[in-house]
């Protein structure tokens, strides 16, 4: 058990670890921080780390200095600690690989390329991932020789969807052993099953498995922490802890920002959701400087600034800061107004703020005339609570992904399954009722919503990045299906008119993707790579928005002051070279929530 590290108390979670950690929370609360502080305390103590990253836009590398892999890699300065990443691409082709090994020696080329075929999907992407998560807890391989498997998962949506796939692969493939599913052969799952029962157990077991559910002093992500803690005591997972990260206390009485957000912070805490409220807790002071570098990350945790980050030593630079080089919301919402109709997409790093600005849009497009649908890809939905009412020309919507999966099997089971006995339509629907399912269903609803934009306005909220890339990895894989099918055709109905969603993405005259960040070096870094990501899908971003900015605040509070000043630093790297055009929502002494509120943003 560790009590103390330089003579300070830790967190629980350092002080007491079980072997398995998990960070969980909404996107830009701190996760990735906090997980990898915590593995590295644990390892300057003396223990063997691994730090395991499960989010498809991870930013561990920058943090720590080393290139991701899907193999543990030691990290250097930190003695006994190992860092890997689950690929989800990577993870995707060995385990092609390995069901494709298990065929038969005498299949044909073409019943190889059949079953390659079915293995190409997204569904697959995700089963693979989760392949490499359950081999690590259920002791297999790699994770012999480390006493703690630290995880940073990615943000709330996905991470639930994560973890709930032990129980439900387990439970499809309990006595399932005929037919094939959306994964090819069987066989490629059964193999894996033991391995699944494994990581079931090992995640149920409090004193193996922890998880701390990381939130900041804000109502939405406790609230979500909230709901996140109630779904993860339903899939047996009640050993719990609570982390809020960047706990704020105002050094300058006259300093009205700085007492606003001290207020709010209090305010949050006091009223934080009664699952929340019963858990061992931590606080985790807000810090002046941003958590990159090891000298950064082990201050993190501790009592002081790391050598060189002062507040004092920028507050003269603060001060007299110019202008930022971006333009207010309401210009977006005008220029957007301009074009009539079209898809605008607003992705970005979780809990950057992409639902506030999404719902601002498509209030500031009603007031300026149009019909607009708002929805969301999220899995952890919140554009409602945004809107908190409604307004005339807007509808709300949700791709849900359990309604869409019912509808989905509800759909082939009245076509293809019609020209069934009852034994293919049991069989049909058994392979139908499989977790990779899911998938399927949410692209045919994203693929709905992006024709619907042809006519009118649709702001599309999406999950945090890992999330989107994977269903950007669908889109595309569904593209290239459709082009084989009809590459060399042009006699087959449909194949000189052929258009995929894919190609409406990438119509700069249709499709407006708006990347939101925060001003901070994560995750602006975070925003770059995913613009990169879009880029090589020849999808070019349209704007980027920089959200809750302190600049121009006047502020004297000098832990403020020196946050400014890396926010700064990061408006100036954006607009010189990274967005076409930038826009800025500043920091609000109240959050955004309801009709008028979201439409000042934008008047």
């Amino acid at each position: 058990m560790l009590r103390s590290m330089n003579t300070l108390v830790l967190p629980g979670f350092v002080a007491a670890p079980t072997r398995f950690l998990f960070f969980t929370g909404k996107g830009g609360v701190g996760k990735t921080s906090l997980s990898t502080a915590t593995a590295i305390a644990l390892a300057d103590a003396g223990k063997r780390v691994l730090l395991v990253s499960t989010d498809a836009a991870s930013n561990l590398d920058e943090m720590l200095g080393v290139a991701l892999s899907n193999r543990p890699v030691a990290v250097p300065g930190v003695a006994g600690l190992h860092m890997l990443n689950i690929d989800p691409d990577t993870a995707a082709e060995a385990y092609r690989q390995r069901v494709l090994a298990q065929l038969e020696t005498n299949a044909s080329l073409e019943e190889r390329e059949t079953v390659r075929e079915q293995l190409s999907g997204a569904c697959t992407t995700e089963i693979a991932a989760f392949d490499e998560f359950a081999a690590l807890l259920a002791g297999e391989g790699i994770d012999g020789d480390f006493e703690h498997i630290v995880f940073d998962t990615a943000p709330t949506g996905h991470t639930l969807r994560l973890l709930s796939l032990p129980k439900a692969w387990t439970g499809f493939l309990a006595g399932n052993d005929r037919g094939a599913s959306c994964l090819g052969p069987h066989s490629g799952l059964k193999m894996q099953e033991a391995r699944f029962n494994a990581a079931l157990q090992a995640l149920s077991n409090p004193a193996l498995t922890t998880v701390i559910l990381v939130t900041r002093p804000d109502p939405r992500p406790m609230q979500e922490a909230g709901r996140t803690a109630e779904e993860l005591r339903s899939l047996g997972l009640a050993n719990q802890r609570l982390a809020i990260n960047g706990v704020f206390h105002a050094s300058h009485a006259a300093d009205p920002i700085a007492n606003a957000i001290e207020a709010l912070g209090r305010e949050a805490m006091a009223s934080m959701p009664d699952s929340l409220a019963s858990l061992p807790r931590d606080e985790v002071p807000l810090r002046a400087f941003d958590t990159v570098g090891l000298p950064a990350l082990r201050a993190l945790l501790g009592a002081s600034a790391p050598a060189g980050v002062h507040p004092s030593s920028v507050e003269g630079r603060v001060a007299n800061s110019s202008e930022l080089p971006a333009e207010p919301l309401s210009r977006m919402a005008d220029e957007l107004a301009a074009v009539g109709h079209g898809l605008i997409m607003v992705m970005g790093k979780g809990g950057v703020g992409k639902t506030t600005i999404a719902a601002a849009l498509a209030v500031g497009l009603v007031q300026r005339g149009h019909s607009v649908h708002l929805t969301t890809t999220d899995p952890a939905a919140h554009v409602a609570d945004a809107l908190n009412g409604s307004l005339e020309g807007l509808k709300v919507g949700r791709i849900d992904p359990k309604a869409e999966t019912e509808a989905y099997i509800a759909k082939i089971m009245g076509t293809r399954g019609k020209a069934l006995d009852d034994e293919g339509k049991a069989l049909l629907l058994e392979d139908l009722q499989s977790p990779c399912t899911e998938e399927v269903a949410v692209f045919h609803a994203f693929s709905r919503v992006v024709n619907e934009a042809r006519t009118n306005f649709v702001v599309l909220d999406t999950a945090p990045t890992g999330h989107s890339l994977l269903l950007m990895d669908a889109t595309g894989a569904y593209h290239r299906q459709m082009v084989q099918q009809y590459e060399g055709n042009e006699a087959k109905p449909g194949a000189l008119h052929i258009i995929t969603p894919l190609m409406r993405l990438q119509d700069a005259s249709l499709t407006r993707v708006v990347i939101v960040t925060l001003p901070e070096v994560t995750p602006v870094s975070q925003a770059a790579a995913l613009q990169d990501d879009l880029r090589r899908a020849q999808i070019e971003p349209w704007a980027w928005v920089i959200n809750k900015s302190i600049a121009a605040t006047g502020t004297s509070d000098p832990l403020l002051q020196a946050r400014l000043a890396g926010e700064i630093q990061q408006t100036e790297r954006i607009a010189n070279g990274l967005a076409q055009r930038t826009f800025v929502l500043p920091w609000l002494a109240a959050s955004p929530v309801g009709v008028d509120a979201l439409g000042a943003l934008v008047d």
